[in-house]
C-alpha cells in the first residue's frame, strides 16, 4: 500500500515514540516545555530555547522536525501557544493533533493541520477528525488576524461529550458524541499528541498549485505555554482545565457562529459534489 507523505510523517513520529512507553497524565503544567513535550526527529532541526519556554520546529529541504507529548490521554484539554512560519510559507504545513498509537487502520485522531500560503495570503486551518481509521470530517479556516506576527493559542478539548477546537479561547469546531445513533467516535484508545513543521507541496497551498520557494528555507514554527489535563472523568475536569464540559454557554455558542459564519472556507457538511448521495448522517444532528 503506498502511503501519503503525510501519512508518512505521522508514522516516523508514532514509531520514535512507540518505543518510549506510556505515561500516565494528570496535567502537564506551563513551566519548561520540554517537561511535558519532548523533539523526536529532525536531526536536529528541533530545538528548546535555554530558558526552555519556547521550543522552534524548522524545515529544509532535506526534513522537516516534529515533537511529541511525554503523556498519553483518555480525554483532554489541550493547549498552545503558536507562532508560524512567517512570509512566503507556501507549501509547508505546521501541526498540532491527537492521534492514537495502534494500528493505523484503526487509529483515532484530531488535527489542527496550518496550511502555509505565499505572502499576503491567508493561511488556512484544516481541522478533521478521525474514529476507528475514518476521517473525512474536514473543516477548514481563515484566521481573524496575522498568525505569524506574535503566538496565538490553539486549544483541542476532547471529552466524552465533544471535541471542541479554540483560537484565542473562540470555539470554531464543534463534533459531538454520537456514538449511540452509530457515528465513529474516538472514545476507547489513549492519544499522543504531537506537533511537527514539514513540507507538502504537493497539496498544501492552493491545491498544490503553489510549490514551496527553498530560496526562503529554513523555515521555523515556534511553540510554547504548553499545557494538557486530563479530562477522563467528569465535566467538571474539562472545567477545570478551562473548558466547556459537556456543552457551551450561549455567549459560546454565539461566538461560533460568528467564527463560523465569518472564517470557515470549507464543511464537508456542505459539500453536495463530494457526497452526491447525501452528507454524513452527524451534519444533520444537533
Amino acid at each position: 500500500m503506498a502511503f501519503s507523505p503525510r501519512a508518512r510523517v505521522l508514522a516516523a513520529a508514532l514509531l520514535l515514540g512507540l518505543c518510549c512507553g506510556i505515561g500516565l497524565p494528570a496535567a502537564a503544567a506551563a513551566g519548561r516545555i520540554d517537561e511535558g513535550l519532548e523533539v523526536t526527529w529532525g536531526d536536529g532541526r528541533g530545538s528548546v530555547s535555554p530558558d526552555g519556554q519556547v521550543l522552534t520546529l524548522s524545515l529544509d529541504r532535506t526534513s522537516g522536525s516534529g515533537f511529541r507529548s511525554r503523556d498519553t490521554y483518555l480525554f483532554a484539554r489541550a493547549d498552545v501557544q503558536i507562532k508560524l512560519v512567517p512570509n512566503n510559507s507556501a507549501g509547508t504545513v505546521t501541526t498540532f493533533y491527537f492521534i492514537s498509537e495502534g494500528p493505523w487502520d484503526v487509529h483515532d485522531e484530531v488535527d489542527l493541520e496550518f496550511l502555509g500560503n505565499v505572502s499576503g495570503q491567508p493561511y488556512t486551518l484544516h481541522t478533521n477528525v478521525f474514529a476507528g481509521g475514518n476521517g473525512g470530517k474536514e473543516q477548514q479556516f481563515h484566521l481573524w488576524f496575522d498568525p505569524t506576527a506574535d503566538f496565538h493559542t490553539y486549544s483541542i478539548e476532547w471529552t466524552q461529550q465533544h471535541i471542541l477546537v479554540l483560537v484565542d479561547g473562540t470555539p470554531i469546531r464543534e463534533f459531538k458524541n454520537h456514538a449511540d445513533r452509530g457515528v465513529a467516535y474516538p472514545s476507547t484508545q489513549r492519544m499522543r499528541l504531537f506537533g511537527s513543521l514539514w513540507d507538502a507541496e504537493d497539496w498544501a497551498t492552493q491545491g498544490g498549485s503553489v510549490k514551496t520557494d527553498w530560496t526562503q528555507a529554513p523555515f521555523a514554527a515556534q511553540y510554547r505555554n504548553f499545557t494538557a489535563a486530563d479530562a477522563s472523568s467528569s465535566s467538571s475536569s474539562s472545567a477545570a482545565a478551562g473548558g466547556y464540559g459537556q456543552e457551551m454557554d450561549a455567549a459560546a455558542q454565539q461566538a461560533m457562529k460568528w467564527a463560523r459564519d465569518n472564517y470557515m472556507v470549507y464543511d464537508y457538511c456542505a459539500d453536495g459534489k463530494r457526497f452526491p448521495q447525501g452528507v454524513p448522517p452527524e451534519c444533520s444532528m444537533p
